[in-house]
Formats: structure tokens, C-alpha cells, sequence
């Protein structure tokens, strides 16, 4: 065997082991068995921790094996010969919610959940050319709205908000303003925006029926009187013009299905001198410039099993996830936006801010 056909076989067992391991972790996770573990305190027995995450124990072990096979948790021999398991200290801020931002465990559950919703819709599309509509991502979506929500509730107002312009959106939150979301989902991070700044008026747009009364009933029950919501595609032929301050879009322009029309509306939306906020993945926009992404395989795969079909449905663009900088910024240009600044973001590792004047 030579040598680069020796080396591509310890990748493909690699990969197994590891594509193995994402799956049981990702089961972990939303079992609660990590935050169990960062309780013990020390080594402990099977049945000790499948009291603590309550679950079945031999269901545990097995997962336990893979995790200690993976080098995820410790084994040690106890002195009368039990076997005992321990997840390091060290380990804790990356698998468990404590950790915040360095908590990457959480994503372990997004490619067995897209997995579950859209394998054979890839696979017809391979053949077909067809999107997959929102309508087959049900679970996909409350996992994703569960961790935006975390995210906007930790973060937009106390780290992100502030960061805009030397807070100087702050400053124009604080007097009051008219700001919009474009899908907005189920409406977290307006609510959280307008509960901070009650001198505004915020809107939220969505294509999700559904969501928007989940957010309408929400935001009612927590008596917060400052946001409206509508049903309407981003990308819709009928746009009223110069109504808001300033309009955010969190993660959502790539999904769309016409994107430049969507950064067109956006820019027809704003007021006279009004702002743009487009918080977007990180990454170049061609995969030579994607090679070397530290997470360049995982992003894409996402975008394979649920950004780039979506964006496809009804003969749309496909623009998919890793889009890229480059094309990001000439296309916002192109919709009209006079100035474009690609911004880090604060504790965001994941996305870049595109700050888009008017």
C-alpha cells in the first residue's frame, strides 16, 4: 500500500469514528447526560450516573463506551475492580451550558436533527434540481430558535447592540426609533430589544404564520406593548418604502430564495440615512478561500442539508451558508447600500457583522 493510500486510510476511519461519535454525542447532549456528568464531581459508576440524568442504565453504559472510545470521558478501574467514568473539568465549558459561547457540545445535535429532516429530500435533489420547502425542517427549527433565543437573551443587548457603530445605535435606541427584523421567527431578539429600549418601536417580519403568533402571544404575555408583527416574504414585489431606522437580519438573508431582491427591499425599507445590520457566517466566498475554515467541513454540510435547498424552492437563487464575504459585500452594494463594513463581532467567533448604510 503506499503511502498517501495508507495515509487515506487512517482518514476514513477517522472519519467514521468521528461521524459515529458527533451522532452519540449529539444524543448526550439532548439527553442531559454531559450536564449529569459535570455534576458527579469524580469518577463514577454507571448506575450512579443514570440515577443523576435518569435513564436507562444500560442504554448509558453503551453510550458511556462510545464516549470513552471517543476519549470524551475517562475510564478508571475502581479498587474493587468497578468501572468508573469521569468527564474532565477541562471539558466542561465545551459539552455543558455553563460554558456560553465555548459551548460546542450543543452543535452536535444539528447534523443528526438536519439528518433526520432532510436526508432523502438531498438525495431526490441531487437528481431533481428541487428545493426542499421550510415545511420538512420542523424540529431543525426549534432547535435552531432554542439557541438563537439563548444567544439574543445573553448577548444582543449587553455585547452585540453596543458594539454597532461605537454604540451609537445605542444612543439612537435610547431616544426612540423605528426598527425592523427580518425573519424574526417567533421574535426573541425584538422582544428582547424592545424590553430594553422602550422609546422605539419594533417590527418583525416572517414568512411562518405560526411563529408570528407564537411571538404575538408571547410578547402579550409578558406585557410588552412596543413591537408589531407581520406576515411578509423579505423578498415580496410590494414594499412600502422608507419605514424604519434601522432593520436587522439575523442569519436569514442566505436562506432566502431571491436574496438580492430581499437586500433590495431591505434598502427600500430604510429611512434616508438608516442602517443595516446583517449578521452573517464567516467565510469567503469561494472554496479555495474555505479551505483552511476551521469548521469549513461542517458549515458546508449544513448548507448542503438545509441552506442551499431552501433558498432553492420555487426556482430560487440556492445561495447556500458559506455564500461568503466577497459576494456578500458586492451584492449589498449592488442593492443600493452606499457603504458596506464588514465588522468582528464580540464573542462571536461563528459570524460577521455586515454594517450597510443608506
Amino acid at each position: 500500500m503506499s503511502g498517501k493510500a495508507e495515509a487515506f486510510t487512517k482518514k476514513m476511519v477517522d472519519i467514521l469514528n468521528s461521524g459515529a461519535l458527533n451522532l452519540a454525542m449529539g444524543i448526550g447532549y439532548e439527553a442531559g447526560l454531559f450536564e449529569a456528568l459535570s455534576r458527579m464531581g469524580g469518577p463514577a459508576s454507571c448506575a450512579e450516573i443514570a440515577a443523576e440524568s435518569r435513564v436507562n442504565e444500560r442504554y448509558l453504559l453503551e453510550w458511556l463506551s462510545v464516549m470513552t472510545c471517543g476519549e470524551i470521558v475517562e475510564f478508571h478501574a475502581g479498587s474493587d475492580g468497578s468501572e468508573l467514568f469521569e468527564l474532565p473539568q477541562e471539558y466542561i465549558p465545551f459539552l455543558c451550558q455553563s460554558g456560553g459561547n465555548s459551548n460546542l457540545g450543543v452543535y452536535t445535535q444539528e447534523i443528526p436533527l438536519l439528518t433526520d429532516c432532510a436526508r432523502q429530500g438531498v438525495l431526490e435533489g441531487m437528481k431533481s434540481g428541487d428545493g426542499i420547502p421550510y415545511e420538512r425542517y420542523p424540529k431543525f427549527y426549534d432547535f435552531m430558535e432554542e439557541l438563537a433565543d439563548a444567544k439574543h437573551r445573553g448577548v444582543l443587548v449587553s455585547t452585540f447592540l453596543p458594539s454597532v457603530m461605537d454604540g451609537e445605535m445605542v444612543r439612537r435606541l435610547e431616544k426612540g426609533i423605528s426598527v425592523c427584523d427580518i425573519g424574526c421567527a417567533e421574535g426573541v431578539a425584538l422582544e428582547v430589544m424592545a424590553e430594553a429600549f422602550p422609546q422605539s418601536l419594533f417590527t418583525g417580519t416572517d414568512i411562518s404564520e405560526q411563529s408570528l403568533e407564537n411571538g404575538r402571544k408571547r410578547v402579550a404575555g409578558n406585557g410588552v406593548t412596543n413591537i408589531t408583527f407581520q406576515l411578509q416574504d423579505a423578498a415580496g414585489d410590494t414594499v412600502e418604502p422608507e419605514q424604519f431606522d434601522y432593520i436587522t437580519a439575523f442569519d436569514s438573508i442566505h436562506d432566502q430564495t431571491r436574496p438580492f431582491k430581499a437586500l433590495q427591499n431591505i434598502h427600500k425599507l430604510l429611512k434616508p440615512g438608516g442602517v443595516f445590520s446583517m449578521i452573517d457566517i464567516k467565510a469567503g466566498s469561494s472554496i479555495a478561500g474555505n479551505v483552511d475554515h476551521p469548521m469549513g467541513s461542517f458549515l458546508y454540510t449544513v448548507s448542503l442539508m438545509h441552506c442551499m435547498p431552501v433558498g432553492l424552492v420555487d426556482g430560487g437563487t440556492g445561495l447556500g451558508m458559506m455564500w461568503g464575504r466577497e459576494k456578500a459585500v458586492s451584492m449589498c452594494k449592488e442593492a443600493g447600500f452606499s457603504r458596506v463594513a464588514v465588522v468582528d463581532i464580540p464573542e462571536d467567533g461563528f459570524n460577521s457583522h455586515y454594517l450597510c448604510f443608506k
